[in-house]
């Protein structure tokens, strides 16, 4: 096997079972659906492709949490947050909202706060 070979000996699982196609389109739809219902004042930031990252769509709720997933292009994002009626932002314009800082800065400090409770 090659240095750069895309197939790894040994690794559990295999990719026919991810869903590919239609199916991880309805997943990714319905994750994206049930977190927009679930959660409130939700917004939509896309996310541009990188050298290292596909487009992706990060839906954040009033609170501050948040969710990514890729997606195929911008057109798609603006198209699945239309279907999701929810606002969406081009994330280089707008930026991060300070509400996603906060919240991973409180989920930092509760991660702290279970590993000292542990030892």
């Amino acid at each position: 096997m090659g240095l750069f070979s895309r197939r790894r000996p040994g690794r559990t699982g295999s990719s026919a079972d991810a869903p590919t196609g239609r199916d991880a389109r309805a997943e990714t739809l319905a994750y994206l659906r049930d977190f927009v219902t679930t959660r409130v004042g939700v917004e939509a930031y896309v996310e541009p492709r990188t050298n290292v990252t596909p487009t992706t769509i990060m839906l954040v709720a009033t609170d501050g949490e948040w969710t990514r997933r890729k997606v195929p292009d911008e057109r798609a994002a603006a198209s699945i947050a239309r279907d999701l009626q929810i606002p969406v932002y081009d994330v280089q314009r707008t930026g991060y909202p300070q509400r996603v800082r906060d919240w991973n800065a409180r989920q930092r400090l509760e991660r702290k706060r279970r590993s000292a409770d542990r030892t």
